[in-house]
């Protein structure tokens, strides 16, 4: 097919400009090479396309309805080549992004505004998702997530500081209740649980190099930390959340934080794609918005 292609090619710039010279100059390559091409063209078709003498090159009347039929098909392939070099060039066009539902609150939601001012021809198509993510199979661009749900062989750029989750409840529900002191003390709270992909999540708690990871209970379970949050501001327990989700009402006093001694920082987020050597203007110009300076 491509052989094919590129001695149609060659055969309607010699059918256009006339003169095996004039063409040759323009594909860059030597006349004799152009001739044998054209020649094996017109073996394979059994039809002589271009008729030669000494002084010109006219098509005949076969090349001459060839010539008629190809040039809308190589304009169009001319025109698609230059919209893929412009978007080589220039931020446009769909840029498809697989994040989880944190990051694109915390990460992509703050930063859009001023992505959208700065670049309106792109389109981000954004899916929100939890644990890890095929961006190949799935036809993604990138992704935002945290390391440890980042594939090995992927590049990864951080897009935040260092994290910290909050433990976290109404004060309603401390008024009848004794606040943890402990992270084992959790286990007479109704806490409200977070289901990532390969189940629910252990609590992680860490202070001076003691390690904690509690397996907590209570009458609600969620996939995400927002409807946490929405959960414990309703009353319905100690939820854990990202410091940045809840450090308003925290300020408000509509929350109450516990156990903060045994929050350790960890890596935050990131944003990653696979190993490309020609990178897209649109997610060169996504990674520039959103990376750490």
């Amino acid at each position: 097919m491509k052989s094919e292609l590129n001695e149609l090619a060659a055969f309607a710039i010699v059918a256009t400009e006339r003169s095996f010279t004039r063409a040759a100059a323009r594909l860059g390559v030597t006349q004799s090479a152009l001739s044998h091409t054209i020649r094996g063209l017109e073996r394979r078709l059994e039809l002589q396309l271009l008729a030669r003498t000494t002084k010109s090159v006219t098509p005949t009347s076969a090349g001459a309805a060839l010539l008629m039929s190809l040039s809308p098909a190589l304009e169009q392939i001319d025109r698609a080549l230059n919209e893929v070099r412009i978007a080589r060039d220039r931020p446009a066009g769909r840029l498809r992004i697989a994040v989880s539902k944190s990051a694109a609150v915390l990460v992509l939601l703050p930063k859009l505004p001023a992505f959208a001012a700065a670049y309106p021809e792109v389109v981000l198509d954004v899916s929100t998702s939890t644990g890890v993510v095929d961006l190949v199979g799935g036809g993604f661009d990138a992704g935002i997530q945290l390391e440890e749900f980042i594939q090995k062989d992927m590049i990864a750029m951080r897009v935040t500081q260092e994290l910290r989750l909050a433990a976290v409840a109404s004060p309603g529900y401390f008024a009848t209740r004794s606040p943890p002191l402990n992270p084992r003390d959790l286990s007479a709270h109704n806490c409200i649980g977070l289901r990532l992909p390969g189940g629910p999540y252990r609590w992680e708690f860490e202070k001076d190099g003691a390690c904690v990871a509690t397996t907590v209970t209570g009458s609600l379970v969620v996939d995400d930390t927002s409807l946490a949050i929405n959960g414990a501001l309703a009353g319905l327990g100690i939820a854990l959340a990202y410091e940045e989700q809840v450090s308003g009402y925290i300020d408000q006093g509509k929350l109450i934080r516990v156990l903060e001694d045994w929050s350790p920082s960890f890596p935050g987020f990131f944003i990653y794609y696979p190993d490309r050597r020609h990178q897209s203007a649109a997610l060169s110009a996504l990674i520039r918005t959103l990376r750490l300076p």
